[in-house]
């Protein structure tokens, strides 16, 4: 049961801990650093469907072994809780399984941290069979090392006669029966990852570009899809409201389309079992030509976010992707939206709920995938109508020009698609390669003999 269907909503604790951070005021941008996490945590219970009553700060040198807190701020702890009537405590940290055991004896009430309300919150959201299934596997794994048994009042093991010897005790049973779970959603989503991939593989083969919309949760990213796309999917000030990769059609101003996917949220300290079990929904991102990175410029740290999720694209193997930074909610933050574009030259200050600088960014969208293409001369026999079609269809046709036998045809193509078209090439591909300005430099062998006739798929 998760926290949002239960008939009260539940008073929470948290707690930050603050440890040694580096630098002569390091103490005190600590604090101020724990401060901001229980301010996303505090965000992520309300969203959990729990209420905030009470925090609880901490500096220490190191983690307790024990209880993370140690034993007097633990006892300190249940005083607070008992005060306000709480009925659980969240630590903004991971807890270890005996650390949280030890601390709910001396609390007396449920201790979890920010992996299980970041849990609770997926397992809420998640609506097709993948995601229930990807959440699942995530709850699974982290609850494998945290199960408890009641020792021998569940233990088939006795001590009467005919009965002694080896048996099993029901916190095993309990493993088992986990394990065999784990495995069977593993498997089931080994199978939906072969035809997640079959689909991709259908969209390449279309040589669209692939443009992955990234971001920190809440940040605008499903907002700004239905603004470019009209895709009409569901939209809330929440956090992990999108769950599901969507991936929607998309003309951009030179006519040209590409396909354009929403992709989870991502948070700092994203639970480890989550890009595990979410792996194969992220692959999209790692295909992706183009990251759309979507920042909240009205968030109180808008570039810590930002690195947040450059950590996580780093951790699933992303970093190397190209990256078009989005300052979003200029309706909000304006000022603030503006001074973060110029700090970050090539980045574009956008509104999504309104519209407003949405233009703007296609026009840079379009050039920035426009840098990746190549720009070369073909000489088309006039016979040839299927390649001039497919030429407008595969890239983009800058100048026709008809001689003797053939057309010749200066045309901007993706990397991909060059190696199709090479029996009509006029030079080398090298040669026609677009300028940073976006300018088209000679080619040579334009006046050569006609290509021969080559067969160019469709």
């Amino acid at each position: 049961m998760t926290l949002i269907e239960r008939s009260f909503r539940e008073k929470i604790v948290l707690v930050g801990v603050t440890l040694p951070s580096v630098g002569p005021v390091g103490a005190v941008h600590g604090e101020e650093e724990t401060e901001r996490h229980l301010d996303e945590l505090a965000a992520l219970v309300s969203t959990a469907g729990a209420d905030v009553v009470a925090r609880v700060l901490q500096r220490r040198d190191h983690p307790d072994p024990a209880t993370y807190v140690g034993r007097g701020k633990a006892e300190e702890l249940r005083d607070v809780s008992e005060t306000w009537d709480a009925d659980t405590v969240v630590f903004d940290d991971e807890l270890s399984p005996a650390q949280s055991r030890n601390l709910e004896k001396i609390l007396g009430r449920t201790a979890i941290d920010r992996t299980a309300v970041i849990l609770d919150i997926f397992a809420q959201n998640a609506r097709t069979e993948e995601g229930k299934a990807q959440v699942e596997l995530a709850q699974l794994r982290y609850r494998l090392p945290r199960l408890r048994g009641r020792g021998i009042a569940l233990s088939q093991q006795a001590g009467r006669i005919g009965t002694r010897g080896p048996g099993e005790t029901q916190l095993e049973v309990d493993r088992r029966r986990l394990v065999r779970r784990v495995h069977k959603l593993e498997a089931e989503l080994s199978e939906l990852q072969k035809r997640r991939r079959l689909q991709r593989q259908s969209r390449r083969r279309s040589r669209l570009s692939s443009v992955s919309v990234v971001g920190y949760t809440n940040a605008g990213k499903s907002t700004l899809l239905n603004a470019l796309t009209g895709a009409g999917v569901a939209v809330d000030d929440r956090l992990f409201v999108t769950l599901d990769p969507r991936t929607r059609r998309l003309v951009l101003p030179g006519g040209e389309p590409v396909l354009l996917s929403d992709t989870v949220g991502f948070v700092r300290k994203l639970p480890h079992q989550l890009v595990e079990a979410f792996h194969s929904t992220l692959e999209v991102v790692n295909e992706a030509d183009l990251l759309l990175h979507v920042v909240d410029a009205s968030a109180a740290e808008p570039e810590a976010q930002l690195e947040a999720v450059r950590s996580v694209l780093e951790e699933i193997g992303a970093a190397g992707i190209p990256e078009l930074l989005v300052f979003n909610k200029t309706d909000r933050a304006p000022q603030a939206a503006a001074e973060l574009a110029a700090r970050w030259p090539g980045s574009v200050a956008i509104s999504a709920a309104t519209g407003a600088g949405t233009d703007e960014l296609l026009e840079v969208l379009s050039d920035r995938l426009r840098l990746r293409n190549q720009v070369v001369a073909l000489r088309v026999p006039f016979s040839r109508g299927d390649v001039i079609a497919a030429l407008h269809r595969e890239g983009e046709v800058l100048a026709s020009e008809g001689a003797d036998a053939w057309t010749l045809v200066t045309v901007r193509l993706p990397t991909a698609a060059l190696g199709r078209f090479e029996p009509f090439m006029a030079g080398p591909p090298g040669t026609g390669r677009a300028s940073n300005a976006g300018g088209i430099e000679t080619v040579e062998g334009a006046a050569g003999a006609p290509a021969p006739d080559g067969e160019v798929g469709t």
